[in-house]
């Protein structure tokens, strides 16, 4: 069943009123009348393409959401949609990004946190769970915050998750991407994973970031990340792409991922 296109005018008040913004404000930096706005928003009005291009840059619409855009306005979509493999140059970036972070987690994930990339490092963290948090396609968030995934091993899980949650949060209300509103009440209704060790009054000693600290085998791994994304994207796929890596939060941690690398790479090299 086909879902009905919200009218372009509504659209564009909705993106308005999502970025807090007046019709005057809007209409100004568009280089429109706050009248002609008026009248766009409320269907007495027809935007052409260019000025749904200046409304959508001047109020940060994603590509796929200004497709929307464009198909209920009548013209066809703008923004092609390709998968990352077939992007090219931008896939070649992502790869050399992903390999260059060894001995250091990386992963590439679209706008949901489903995963599109990783690293052997960061494979190698996937692992060990359970086949259902593994099936394609992968959300790490859930792969992470699950009382049954890695979250039995997140020492600071309270604090983690209070982080993580905003970030959804966030990214909800900068996107509205389809799918991140239930992923987000799935995420809130996690219990904290039974059994669970906490250690949030003894993080780090460290004043600029909040690391996630993992409890493993060879002692707890402290991890501080950095979010990676493109530039003038031109494509949805790649509008959407998020690259995540993660860094050592201090010095044990530092020798932990280059033991876990090699001890990794002798693995893979014996006969």
């Amino acid at each position: 069943m086909m879902v009905k296109q919200a009218p372009v005018g509504e659209l564009v008040r909705g993106w308005r009123e999502r970025r807090r913004r007046s019709q005057l404000d809007v209409s100004l930096a568009a280089g429109l009348s706050a009248r002609h706005l008026s009248f766009i928003e409320t269907g007495r009005a027809n935007p052409s393409r260019e000025m749904i291009e200046r409304l959508c840059d001047e109020l940060d619409v994603p590509l796929r959401e200004r497709n929307d855009l464009y198909l209920s306005a009548g013209f066809a979509p703008v923004y092609a949609e390709r998968p990352l493999a077939d992007l090219g140059v931008a896939r070649a970036a992502v790869d050399a990004v992903l390999t260059g972070h060894e001995p250091h987690p990386a992963m590439a994930v679209n706008v949901r946190w489903e995963l599109i990339a990783s690293n052997r490092s960061m494979q190698a963290f996937l692992a060990g769970l359970d086949e259902r948090f593994l099936t394609p396609p992968v959300n790490v968030l859930r792969a992470l915050l699950h009382p049954e995934g890695m979250a039995r091993q997140v020492r600071n899980y309270q604090q983690w998750r209070t982080a993580t949650l905003r970030r959804v949060r966030r990214q909800l209300e900068r996107t509205a991407a389809a799918g991140l509103a239930e992923l987000l009440k799935e995420l809130e209704s996690y219990p904290a994973p039974a059994n669970q060790t906490q250690r949030d009054d003894t993080l780090p000693d460290n004043d600029f970031v909040m690391p996630i600290v993992l409890a493993t085998d060879y002692g707890d791994l402290a991890l501080h990340h950095a979010l990676t994304v493109f530039g003038a994207a031109r494509d949805v796929t790649l509008d959407e792409i998020a690259i995540e890596t993660f860094f050592p939060a201090d010095e044990h941690s530092a020798k932990l991922l280059r033991a876990l690398a090699a001890s990794q790479s002798a693995h893979d090299t014996s006969p």
